[in-house]
């Protein structure tokens, strides 16, 4: 017998009692922050900040402080220029939409990533936030290989930033919300992306290229073989825009 509160209690009656009582799951910080920040964002935010890292180690390799720059070997290896795509780079594409800079460049696009990519992923689903990611990436590269200085190495992870932002903008309007501290925030870093030595050519690339695959995604919704075939159709022109040599 066991005491309880008020006289005793038998223990195959306790049993039975709890087997019918659901037990409390456990829940790590992980699978937290996954809920509230939306697991396709903390796998991108950990991409890119492996690859920053690996950039780091490759910089000190060379003598140059990472907490400055990411400036190495192994940045200029991922990093992406139309001269490269050219001669039969294409993976450069791939690699430089994980790169950065700096410790600071990393540290303001991985906020922007937590804060408009986990409410996109909350708003389009992990599907559909990730395919604006992939293809604002992508549209970044298409500005770069036809706007871009033609031997000029870029690291291109700002691209997909910016697309995110723009994608924003597209729900916003679809919800019919006010667009003014969005509109503030983009003409700013848009003013900021003409200045020397940033890719204004990645940035208003990933911008438009996210905005156009959150407008097909929002239209189609519901529609799902009318969504991938925009998505498609836009996806494809894009990589004849870096593949295609057109300059």
């Amino acid at each position: 017998m066991h005491p309880a509160a008020v006289g005793f209690q038998c223990p195959d009656d306790v049993r039975a009692g709890n087997a019918g009582v659901r037990q409390p799951r456990r829940t790590t910080g992980v699978r937290l922050a996954g809920r509230r920040f939306g697991p396709v964002t903390l796998v991108l935010i950990g991409l890119n900040v492996l690859v920053a890292l690996a950039t780091a180690v490759s910089a000190v390799t060379v003598g140059v402080d990472p907490l400055r720059s990411f400036s190495s070997p192994l940045q200029n290896a991922l990093a992406t220029s139309p001269a490269a795509v050219d001669a039969g780079e294409w993976w450069r594409v791939v690699t430089s939409a994980f790169e950065h800079v700096s410790p600071v460049h990393l540290a303001l696009n991985m906020l922007a990533l937590l804060v408009f990519g986990s409410e996109l992923e909350r708003q389009l689903g992990r599907v559909r936030y990730l395919t604006v990611y992939l293809v604002a990436a992508l549209g970044g590269a298409a500005a770069i290989q036809l706007f871009a200085p033609y031997f000029q190495g870029v690291v291109g992870a700002s691209a997909a930033i910016y697309g995110l932002l723009g994608a924003f903008g597209v729900v916003l309007v679809q919800q019919r919300q006010d667009l003014r501290g969005l509109l503030t925030l983009l003409a700013i870093n848009l003013a900021v992306s003409f200045l020397p030595g940033i890719s204004w050519e990645g940035h208003v690339g990933g911008l438009v290229a996210g905005a156009l695959c959150a407008g097909v995604l929002v239209l189609a919704r519901g529609r799902r073989a009318l969504a991938v075939a925009g998505v498609a159709v836009l996806a494809v022109l894009l990589l004849v825009l870096v593949l295609g040599g057109l300059r």
